[in-house]
């Protein structure tokens, strides 16, 4: 179990399950999101996120239906335990063609030009 939150603290979240994957994204959409050249997520149950606060996540894994997907992806900077950001190093970098030509790639993670299944 680990837990973090937003800048401001009205979002509160505890990850009461382990990460099923950890990537980087290159896109231009997360680069938006995050006002950072690439993004670091991790591929979670979603039923092991707990969001407290009043306001949702962007991005929290619905269905068009509002039920909830399987799992979502969760921005890894929003948790506070560094050592589970140290064992969970990214296993995939996305949309590689759009990674800076300065920012080399992780060692051992497999390099995809595009969005993998979840």
């Amino acid at each position: 179990m680990t837990a973090g939150g937003c800048f401001c603290g009205k979002v509160r979240i505890q990850l009461n399950g382990q990460p099923l994957k950890a990537g980087l994204c290159h896109c231009l959409d997360c680069r938006k999101l995050t006002g950072s050249i690439y993004s670091f997520g991790f591929v979670i149950k979603t039923a092991d996120l707990e969001v407290l606060g009043s306001t949702p996540l962007f991005g929290q894994g619905m269905k068009a239906d509002g039920t909830p997907e399987e799992t979502t992806v969760l921005r890894a900077g929003i948790l506070e335990d560094s050592q589970v950001l140290t064992e969970w190093k990214p296993q995939a970098e996305l949309y590689t063609d759009r990674r800076l030509e300065w920012v080399p790639p992780i060692e051992g993670a497999a390099q995809c030009s595009a969005m993998i299944p979840l």
